[in-house]
């Protein structure tokens, strides 16, 4: 006797459904691909207005040029995304699943390909029992090949981001791309076919964190696609003109329909599970189905848990919206985004790194006083020219005898020797901490200072 420890894969075949939800996923669908695919091909002043130029350490974002050294707005774009994350769950379940998250939209965009090819969902099935025969292999082969390529340029615009798309788009002309670029195409359009294509409701059940830890972000006032069982129960099957109250039946026809429309294949009618998604394309089919019983709409609906046990009606769900929760989050949110936006407009396009000369420590100098030889390292994050004047103080006397001025290409790294003297008789001590102050000549809110130590 032979026991199965795990269940042999079904594979899904949706049905299509129409309906207000729908709409807003195909618009966002447009939408976030419009932006995906078009927005490398955007130029800005000469160059490509989003690039993430690691060769040369340099992340571009329209007017803004970002180095390594700008890490902290990174993460804290990192912090706001998450924060957002939780505030958009807590408030309204799996949104982000439903309707933006790239598997849920690449699923979208594969299953409109295989529908064009193969046909409606009963079509797909019976495609698949049937032997291979020509019209069989023409329409398999046609869906994978549309699947590949549209795959690999789904890789190809992805590299985009990170070498310039014009380029890019010359090297697949020649056939020239390096080993790096190759292997990053290849590799995200294969897991974009094989996601979109295959896996599709696996990776939402198995193998993304989210449906895991979505509960610890919900509570019994997130608003979540939920079954009213207590209109639809208990449900049954009856004619369109029947008395169905007098039968003792509920509102639900149990037509089967929000099951046969869910990319996941889950029955939303026995509750929240993990691995619904929020797509609301039950609530799009139920509708459907109610109005063509003439029963009011809203069998399966956006509500909260609360309002379908009872605790109050829908119409007050939005007061119930602004929780300790959910204003927690967003006060957090806000604030982080304020100090996120004024310390980008504070930012200064220019840093400053000191180092000492490790060969001279310090020398005297032909007038008699004490000289100190240092490296600058100054880089020039604007997208223009600049001359920079350098000065230092700290000690009595002390001034930048060599090296004080400077002028650096736009976006560009430059390393300055400076020597600094400072007169004998201003040196008490053995070592004394100075400050070197580095100003553009022709734009002086660029100011930047840099400490460091001048020895005997």
């Amino acid at each position: 006797m032979v026991v199965q420890l795990y269940e042999v894969h079904q594979k899904i075949y949706p049905r299509a459904v129409h309906g207000w939800f729908q709409y807003w996923r195909v618009a966002l669908v447009i939408l976030t691909q419009l932006i995906f695919y078009g927005l490398p091909w955007v130029q800005w002043e000469g160059r490509q207005a989003v690039l993430f130029d690691l060769g040369a350490r340099k992340f571009y974002l329209f007017d803004l040029v970002f180095w390594p050294q700008d890490f902290i707005w990174l993460a804290a774009l990192l912090i706001i995304s998450a924060l957002a994350l939780f505030l958009f769950t807590a408030v309204a379940g799996r949104l982000w699943c439903g309707y933006a998250c790239p598997q849920t939209v690449y699923t979208e965009l594969f299953m409109w390909i295989e529908r064009w090819f193969e046909g409606d969902h009963i079509k797909q099935k019976k495609l698949r029992a049937a032997p291979w025969n020509t019209e069989k292999i023409l329409r398999t082969g046609g869906k994978h090949l549309t699947w590949i390529l549209l795959a690999l340029w789904t890789g190809f615009t992805f590299v985009g981001y990170f070498t310039p798309i014009q380029v890019l788009w010359q090297e697949l002309l020649t056939l020239s791309f390096g080993p790096w670029e190759t292997f990053w195409i290849l590799f995200y359009g294969a897991f974009t076919w094989g996601f979109a294509g295959f896996m599709r409701e696996q990776v939402c059940k198995y193998m993304c964190p989210y449906a895991r830890f979505q509960s610890v972000m919900f509570d019994p006032d997130t608003l979540i696609i939920t079954y009213d069982y207590r209109r639809g129960e208990p449900r049954g099957g009856r004619k369109k003109n029947a008395d169905y109250k007098a039968m003792g039946l509920g509102d639900c026809v149990d037509c089967g329909i929000c099951v046969q429309v869910c990319p996941t294949g889950i029955d939303i009618r026995n509750g929240l599970q993990y691995m619904c998604i929020g797509c609301a394309a039950c609530i799009d089919a139920c509708d459907q189905v109610m109005e063509k019983m003439g029963y009011p709409k809203g069998l399966i609906r956006y509500s909260t848990q609360n309002a379908i046990d009872g605790k109050y009606p829908d119409k007050d769900i939005y007061k119930h919206t602004f929780r300790p929760r959910t204003l927690f989050y967003t006060v957090l949110l806000l604030g982080i985004i304020a100090a996120f936006v004024y310390t980008l407009a504070q930012r200064v396009p220019m840093r400053v790194d000191v180092l000492r000369d490790r060969h001279t420590l310090s020398r005297e100098a032909p007038t008699g006083g004490i000289e100190n030889l240092y490296r600058l390292q100054i880089i020039n994050m604007d997208d223009q020219p600049h001359r920079y004047v350098i000065t230092v103080t700290g000690i009595d006397g002390l001034r930048v005898t060599r090296g004080e001025r400077v002028e650096i290409a736009p976006l560009t790294t430059e390393d300055i020797s400076v020597v600094v003297e400072a007169p004998r008789l201003s040196l008490q001590r053995p070592s004394h901490p100075i400050v070197f102050r580095v100003q553009s000549e022709d734009d002086p809110t660029i100011v930047r200072e840099a400490k460091s130590s001048f020895l005997r």
